[in-house]
């Protein structure tokens, strides 16, 4: 008894910090969801007794790629964090029979203005996200999406309004005809998905990498080769990345979309992106009803190491804000 006793009295006297982090551990293993067509891998970091916070992630990006040390603060602010790889990438599959795509003629056909074909859309992509939360018992999250990953969260706030406690844009865009364009050689870099090695895969990414960083920040090469080993032994399906382009080549504009929003909003741009520039997280906001602009000096479109404080220091009390109705998240 006297060993109980004690036991219990260096349980209550651990400082909150310890359960936080052992709560908010990203090193969660992966579990999937079948939704039929679609099988989706996911972790989920946090107590399910905390406000869902969901996180997309953007053309070819896992899982993994939202930082460990970003999803634990998230987590450690009291939110249920899930992140998880969306359709023909990482760990998920998309199950259905592959239609044939030709990228360069279906980009040719974008440039000159004609429709483009794509197996799927970004809504189909939105519509996975909200079934993840379904197969999660979530009622009402809030939502932060990154890259293509914004563009996705936009259909989902669009299309289940009533399930989003707040929306987070980072790095994203409207869609819109007349914003700044990535360079050609930006986008060659991105379409650059077939390689007869993993080395020769691993130095595109890492040349990718590159292109899509702050010129305020030197990268080293050997950690960039990490991290693209990283990505690449986990999952490697450039089809899928290709994919994904083709549903945001075929997309309309947002505009519309985004005048019709009514949740709350908040964009988040860096002055250096390269791939979409500034003007376009400007645009995003212009468009939304009552939405929060934050623009970050030098930040770009990755994550680097940075700019993490800097995007955590713009997320955070946003997120606070509206913390409290999340508390009725779970179903």
């Amino acid at each position: 008894m006297r060993a109980f006793l004690l036991a219990l009295a260096l349980l209550c006297s651990a400082p909150l910090s310890a359960f936080a982090s052992d709560r908010c551990d990203p090193r969660v293993p992966t579990e999937t969801v079948d939704l039929g067509d679609v099988r989706l891998a996911y972790q989920s970091i946090g107590s399910p007794k905390d406000p869902t916070l969901l996180l997309i992630m953007g053309l070819g990006g896992q899982l993994i790629h939202w930082p460990d040390e970003v999803v634990q603060a998230l987590c450690q602010q009291g939110f249920r964090v899930v992140r998880y790889d969306n359709r023909d990438v990482g760990l998920s599959a998309w199950r259905v029979p592959t239609p044939s795509a030709n990228l360069t003629y279906e980009v040719i056909r974008y440039r000159l203005g004609l429709p483009v074909s794509a197996p799927y859309s970004l809504t189909d992509m939105a519509w996975d996200a909200l079934r993840l939360l379904d197969a999660l018992h979530v009622e009402r999250a809030h939502v932060l999406g990154a890259s293509m990953g914004g563009m996705i969260a936009q259909h989902v706030a669009d299309l289940a309004p009533q399930r989003v406690t707040s929306l987070t844009l980072v790095m994203t865009s409207s869609g819109a005809e007349g914003l700044p364009a990535p360079s050609d050689s930006l986008l060659k870099l991105l379409a650059r998905r077939e390689a007869s090695s993993r080395e020769q895969a691993l130095e595109q990414q890492a040349d990718l990498l590159a292109a899509l960083g702050s010129p305020e920040v030197k990268d080293d090469r050997q950690q960039l080769l990490h991290q693209a080993a990283v990505s690449y032994d986990r999952a490697f399906n450039p089809e899928g990345v290709q994919r994904q382009m083709l549903a945001i080549l075929a997309e309309p504009s947002r505009v519309d979309l985004l005048n019709r929003l009514d949740v709350p909003t908040l964009v988040i741009h860096g002055t250096a992106d390269p791939l979409l520039p500034v003007m376009h997280g400007v645009h995003v906001a212009a468009h939304v009803r009552g939405s929060e602009l934050k623009l970050i000096p030098g930040m770009a479109h990755r994550f680097q190491e940075a700019f993490k404080e800097p995007l955590l220091s713009a997320v955070l009390p946003y997120l606070r804000a509206h913390q409290a109705s999340g508390h009725v998240a779970q179903l």
